[in-house]
């Protein structure tokens, strides 16, 4: 009687997972057909940044069930401040609204910026298609800064970059800072490619970008000889761009301890990646419908090589629970921060 018994509940059992499953499944399935996820970029459209998400959409609508649509929304504004903002503080938590504000959200919420209205560690994550990445300083041709003695030499060199607090305007003030440029002119307010336009028209003569925008976007600027490349910062650190392994690495020219820690906040900022976020409050269901779809797309190898063509870059994805992790293990030192802090701002570069 107690074998039989058993063997009645383990049926049950079975026929009750049998059923409760798919209804779950097909319940998200039921929720996303006909649905449009919008993905709130934090940046103008046509940059490397918008290229990720663009090389993503496909992979998403084929993975996410019940295929939506995904549509893009660009909110460029303090530097990823402004979309990280709206997603958390007015998008609705249904799972219909990702965020992709840019790095820079992270960085500001660590360093404490103004405008910071979102907690970092309440957003869930998506992970990012790329924890790898090689800013590199050139400047150009025609300003006649072809050694890092001319540049350094140099007085007032005109550095372009993207709003306050955007990743790569961060990164050129580093650049100066770490090179130590005199009195550097930071210009500020172009779109990723338009400081590509100004640099060439002479509006400005440097500027901060990644090595595989450069290959992608502007070969002409290599194989034309248009510009000087003067030195990259590996990220992680030891990862060699094969195009521009010949360059010096941004450490080799710290003075001092505090150099070098200043540039090691500025790599744990990049391994984090192009964070995918959706608002605090959105049903753990859709969170965890929208983290697989996530992972799927990011060992797809047809992603990858779409990745690839519109990128330029070998994407090195971090996925959803190493990008929590990745948030978490940020260094928060104090006074380290605080240099950063006026590294990354608009008022002149600290003193060295």
């Amino acid at each position: 009687m107690r074998t039989k018994c058993l063997m009645v509940a383990f049926w049950i059992a079975l026929f009750a997972h049998l059923i409760i499953l798919p209804d779950r499944v097909f319940s998200q399935a039921d929720f996303y057909k006909g649905k449009t996820i919008t993905i709130i970029q934090g940046r103008d459209p046509g940059g490397t940044g918008d290229m990720r998400v663009r090389a993503m959409i496909p992979f998403l609508q084929k993975y996410i069930p019940g295929n939506p649509n995904i549509v893009s929304e660009y909110m460029p504004g303090g530097g990823g401040r402004k979309a990280a903002n709206h997603v958390y503080r007015s998008a609705r938590p249904d799972g219909l609204m990702i965020g992709n504000p840019g790095l820079g959200m992270v960085a500001a919420s660590v360093l404490g910026e103004s405008g910071v209205l979102y907690d970092l560690d309440k957003f869930f994550y998506l992970g990012s298609p790329y924890s790898s990445y090689h800013p590199i300083f050139l400047t150009r041709r025609q300003a006649g800064l072809s050694s890092i003695e001319k540049l350094t030499a140099a007085s007032g060199v005109r550095i372009g970059g993207q709003s306050v607090g955007f990743s790569t305007y961060n990164e050129g003030r580093l650049f100066a800072y770490i090179l130590g440029l005199k009195d550097p002119k930071f210009i500020a307010g172009y779109g990723g490619p338009e400081i590509d336009q100004a640099l060439i028209r002479g509006e400005v003569d440097a500027r901060a970008t990644a090595a595989d925008s450069v290959a992608q976007r502007n070969p002409d600027w290599i194989e034309g000889g248009l510009v000087d490349f003067h030195a990259i910062l590996e990220i992680p650190k030891g990862d060699k761009h094969p195009q521009f392994k010949q360059l010096p690495e941004l450490e080799s020219f710290a003075r001092s301890d505090r150099d070098r820690k200043v540039i090691i906040l500025s790599r744990a900022f990049r391994v984090a990646g192009g964070p995918s976020v959706v608002p605090p409050g959105t049903p753990k269901d859709r969170v965890a419908v929208l983290q697989e779809a996530f992972r799927k797309t990011y060992k797809d190898p047809e992603f990858l090589r779409e990745y690839k063509k519109l990128t330029g870059d070998e994407a090195s994805p971090l996925l959803p629970e190493d990008h929590e992790k990745a948030i978490r293990d940020i260094p928060r030192e104090p006074e380290i921060i605080e240099l950063y802090k006026k590294i990354a701002g608009a008022g002149p570069l600290p003193p060295r």
